[in-house]
């Protein structure tokens, strides 16, 4: 039997709000159009937190997967008319926490953004041009523009679409799927205001039970803390399940995040998504660097998209904790300037990041690309109680 619930009872005390729920890389989660939400941003985040069913370890009252990489959204919306960078699109993500009810936009997330074109598209929000169609993207947390491109062949009746079947395998999500290529530009300083926020590619800091422990404080599209995990009594060969198991080291780690938070100018990080605690090793299986990377507390199956743009550029920076343990290729000059593609080795695989550097400055990460797909998993509405809307709305200013 099939509800219309356009005209089922429980409209009454529900309101609909559309949403497609998409995998984007290795995360995944919903995506609203903007004009669909509310534009005042506590009772935007009120729908959210109701639509995800958060907090709740869980999320059993909601969509979210009740781990962090599965309890993401976007919001996405139209460039603005005749914008200078010539943007096509604008996002906004949202990481929410299964067991919070904060809402936190000021963060990116790569692997999220590799769902916002195909999302434009199915909306009607862009309209493919071919057997690719590319557009700039504004990631509107931190400013950092993108060019996306996707696959759209034309359908027997001459219509274009975004294409999800493919060969392209990404690791940490299972079989293949079409690319999404992305190609980010300057994305320095994306939150802590610059590429190294210390000023230093080598910092040593106190910490509080630990020592003092070497690090590489950088943000190159994610604010990272680059750490040797041999400092922290690691090996960085654990698994996720191992290092989340093993409550010291989380300790250790979570001292250490805490105190380079403030020397990275982001203050009290306690209840930050960032910065996110990388711990770097020597490469096993012919990568550049290996990785084990926390979200921040817990361990990712695999790599964010912007955390390996900045691991591999520590990678490639003299004198950083990561530079002493990577095994980089060497660059090749190209008509844009010096380029490689370096591999950051993650517990499930590999994740290739193709940088290009400055030829003024071979210090200077002028741009990198890198390939994940994507998939439309769902789309309909998400049914958030209609209390929410009138609770937020009555709440004192």
């Amino acid at each position: 039997m099939v509800c219309d619930v356009r005209h089922a009872q429980h409209l009454r005390n529900q309101t609909p709000v559309r949403c497609l729920l998409m995998r984007g890389g290795t995360s995944r989660g919903p995506l609203f159009d903007a004009r669909d939400l509310p534009a005042d941003t506590a009772q935007r985040d009120a729908v959210l937190l109701a639509a995800m069913g958060s907090p709740d370890p869980l999320q059993v009252d909601g969509i979210g997967g009740g781990h962090p990489l599965t309890s993401k959204a976007g919001i996405v919306a139209p460039g603005a008319a005749g914008n200078e960078q010539g943007i096509d699109i604008e996002w906004t993500f949202a990481q929410l926490q299964p067991d919070s009810d904060q809402v936190d936009t000021t963060p990116n997330c790569g692997n999220m953004l590799a769902a916002v074109l195909p999302f434009a598209i199915e909306t009607g929000m862009v309209t493919p041009v071919g057997e690719t169609t590319t557009a700039r993207v504004l990631t509107r947390n931190t400013g950092a523009v993108a060019e996306i491109t996707v696959q759209t062949p034309a359908g027997p009746d001459g219509q274009r679409f975004v294409r999800y079947d493919g060969d392209a395998r990404i690791d940490g999500v299972p079989g293949t799927a079409a690319p999404v290529r992305i190609g980010f530009l300057d994305t320095a300083g994306s939150v802590a205001g610059s590429l190294l926020p210390t000023g230093n590619v080598r910092d040593t800091v106190e910490v509080p039970g630990v020592g003092p422990i070497d690090v590489t404080l950088i943000d190159n599209g994610q604010p990272l803390v680059i750490v040797d995990a041999r400092d922290l009594g690691a090996t960085g060969a654990e698994s996720p399940e191992e290092i989340d198991a093993d409550e010291p080291l989380r300790a250790r780690i979570e001292a250490l995040r805490l105190v380079a938070g403030h020397a990275m100018g982001l203050g009290d990080v306690t209840t930050k998504p960032y910065p996110k605690m990388t711990l770097v090793s020597a490469p096993r299986n012919g990568g550049a660097i290996g990785t084990r990377s926390l979200i921040p507390r817990r361990t990712h199956r695999s790599i964010g998209v912007l955390a390996a743009v900045t691991a591999v550029t520590a990678a490639v920076l003299p004198g950083s904790v990561a530079h002493d343990l990577a095994v980089a290729p060497p660059f090749t000059t190209t008509d844009a300037g010096p380029e490689a593609t370096l591999g950051v080795e993650h517990p499930t695989g590999e994740f290739s990041v193709t940088l290009g550097l400055d030829p003024e400055d071979p210090t200077h990460v002028t741009r990198s690309a890198l390939l994940r797909t994507a998939r439309l998993i769902m789309a309909g509405q998400a049914m958030v109680p209609s209390a929410v809307f009138t609770a937020t709305e009555e709440a004192p200013a």
